[in-house]
């Protein structure tokens, strides 16, 4: 007897729990978007780098996560501008960066540092970098 496993269907269990994530990208409407919300959390879409940043600053309490596509808006680099903007305000909004350009996936132990994932994502990767990126609000609805 075998036994298969499709990643695809677990990780479209809501480890999100409805947390408001604001998905900066390219694209207004690709599978990264319909994964994140498989994931749980309701997506907004900007397409605009600095809109985005203008809705996170402007709203600190309103999104719980903040995801951008970097491969379509400038790279990596872009990636790094939007961080460094983000803790100049002292936001506390976790982020998660998406990029080919990444050599390796990171996990930060820093909570204002952003998740770094490489493109293009597996729905293990995508699942675990949300968790991370979301780990205190997972343990304050564990407790």
């Amino acid at each position: 007897m075998q036994v298969t496993h499709d990643f695809d269907q677990t990780a479209a269990l809501p480890v999100g729990y409805g947390v408001r994530v604001l998905f900066l990208s390219a694209q207004t409407d690709g599978p990264l978007q319909a994964r994140i919300a498989g994931l749980g959390g309701a997506v907004e879409v900007e397409t605009e780098i600095y809109a985005a940043l203008a809705a996170v600053i402007d709203d600190p309490m309103g999104y719980g996560l903040f995801v951008m596509d970097c491969d379509g808006l400038g790279g990596g680099e872009a990636g790094e501008r939007a961080v460094a903007t983000l803790a100049a305000v002292n936001s506390r909004v976790p982020l998660i960066l998406i990029s080919g350009e990444h050599a390796t996936q990171v996990f930060p132990q820093q909570r204002e540092a952003p998740v770094r994932l490489r493109a293009p994502l597996s729905a293990v990767s995508l699942r675990v970098g949300f968790e991370h990126a979301l780990r205190d609000r997972l343990m304050w609805r564990a407790a």
